[in-house]
C-alpha cells in the first residue's frame, strides 16, 4: 500500500539528484555512440565538430553501412551482398547464419514479385544444399518455400515473411555483423540504459513513493502519489 512505503518529496529528490556528478565527456560520448551505431552520419560529424567528441570509427563506413542496409530494406539482396563483400569479405564468410537469411531474403524477394520458376531453383540450388547440413535452416526454407503454395499469401501461415518488418529484421543482423567487425557495439548504449532506468524506476516504486519520469522524450519529474 502507498501508505507504507517511504515518501521521498519532490525537494529531496531534487536535491539527491544535483549530488550526482556526470561528466559532460561521458553525456557526449554516449551520443556520439548512438548517432554512430545508428548511422546518423550528418548528425555525428556536426556533433563531432560542435562538440568535439571523437567518433571511435571512420565516419565514412558509416555511409557505406546505410547503403547495405538500405539495400536490404529496399529488397535490392544481391546487391548487398557485393557491398558487404567489398566493405569487408570475411563478414559473410565467418557468419553462416547471416548469409543464409541473405540468401532467404533473396528468395523471399522472388516470391514477392512472382518469379515462380527462378524461386524454386534458386530454392533447390542455392538454400537446399544448406538445410541438408543444419536443421533450423532447413525450417526456414521450408517456411518460405511454403508461400508459393498458396495463391494468397495473406492467408498463408507464414504470410508475414513478406512484410516490410521482414526485410527490416534481415537488415538490422546485417547492421549488427558489420559494426561487429569495425569492433563496435551492434546495439546502441542510449536504448539500454533507458531501459535500465525503467526498470530501476519500477522496482523502487515498490518501496517508495517518489517523482518519477513517466514522459521520457522530456523527463519531467511527476510528483510522488500520496
Amino acid at each position: 500500500m502507498a501508505s507504507s512505503k517511504k515518501v521521498v518529496t519532490r525537494d529531496e529528490w531534487e536535491r539527491k539528484l544535483r549530488d550526482v556528478k556526470i561528466r559532460k565527456e561521458d553525456m557526449n560520448r554516449l551520443v556520439m555512440n548512438f548517432l554512430v551505431t545508428e548511422g546518423f552520419v550528418d548528425a555525428a560529424d556536426k556533433f563531432r565538430i560542435e562538440s568535439g567528441t571523437q567518433p571511435d570509427i571512420d565516419l565514412a563506413t558509416i555511409t557505406d553501412r546505410m547503403e547495405v542496409k538500405k539495400a536490404v530494406q529496399s529488397g535490392n539482396v544481391q546487391e548487398a551482398i557485393e557491398k558487404i563483400n567489398d566493405l569487408n569479405p570475411t563478414i559473410l564468410d565467418t557468419n553462416p547464419q547471416l548469409y543464409f537469411h541473405l540468401q532467404q531474403q533473396k528468395l523471399i524477394e522472388l516470391i514477392r514479385v512472382g518469379k515462380i520458376n527462378e524461386a524454386l531453383e534458386f530454392a533447390q540450388e542455392e538454400l537446399a544444399p544448406r538445410g541438408e547440413e543444419n536443421q533450423a535452416f532447413l525450417e526456414e526454407i521450408e517456411k518460405t518455400v511454403a508461400l508459393l503454395v498458396f495463391e494468397d499469401v495473406k492467408n498463408c501461415p507464414y504470410g508475414e515473411l513478406l512484410d516490410v518488418s521482414q526485410r527490416l529484421k534481415t537488415a538490422s543482423e546485417v547492421n549488427a555483423a558489420i559494426l561487429t567487425s569495425q569492433s563496435h557495439e551492434k546495439d546502441p548504449k542510449l536504448p539500454s540504459l533507458l531501459k535500465m532506468l525503467i526498470w530501476t524506476q519500477n522496482q523502487l516504486h515498490e518501496k517508495a513513493a517518489y517523482p518519477r519520469i513517466s514522459n521520457f522524450s522530456t523527463a519531467a519529474l511527476e510528483d510522488p502519489a500520496i
